[in-house]
């Protein structure tokens, strides 16, 4: 069975750059919350509609390591997949590529854990962990 992967693109700008003109270190971060929020609305449910219904998912772990640089209006490319799905916490693994160059520009993963909106660990009953292994994502 193929796993899920989502892919999104957008483009470095001109606020996401530093004196130099190259992407911001702290904006690959956000690159990544932007595949993995694409990713679960790709699969037809919204993160929001996950915290409407009592499901939070904060990061408890977080690497990335850039590999060469993006520029200012480089078309980027955000390719997203879960890598590992436990009963409290997923990780979700983005690659991003810079489409002029074709090149790998960084790579990485957050990690997240199931919880309530009170901050408790989600161990029964959690019903977007029911909904990722419904939805095949890895």
């Amino acid at each position: 069975m193929e796993v899920f992967k989502n892919l999104t693109r957008t483009r470095v700008r001109y606020g996401e750059t530093d004196k130099m003109g190259i992407a911001y270190y702290g904006r690959y971060l956000d690159w990544f919350e932007t595949g993995r929020t694409e990713f679960c609305r790709a699969l037809g449910k919204s993160f929001c509609e996950w915290e409407n219904e009592g499901i939070m998912l904060p990061v408890v772990e977080a690497h990335c390591r850039y590999k060469s640089s993006l520029l200012y209006d480089d078309e980027i490319e955000i390719e997203t997949t879960v890598t590992n799905l436990s009963n409290v916490s997923v990780i979700f693994t983005c690659k991003i590529f810079n489409l002029r160059t074709g090149k790998l520009a960084a790579e990485g993963y957050t990690k997240h854990a199931f919880t309530s909106t009170d901050g408790k660990l989600l161990r029964k009953g959690n019903k977007l962990l029911d909904w990722l292994n419904s939805n095949n994502v890895q």
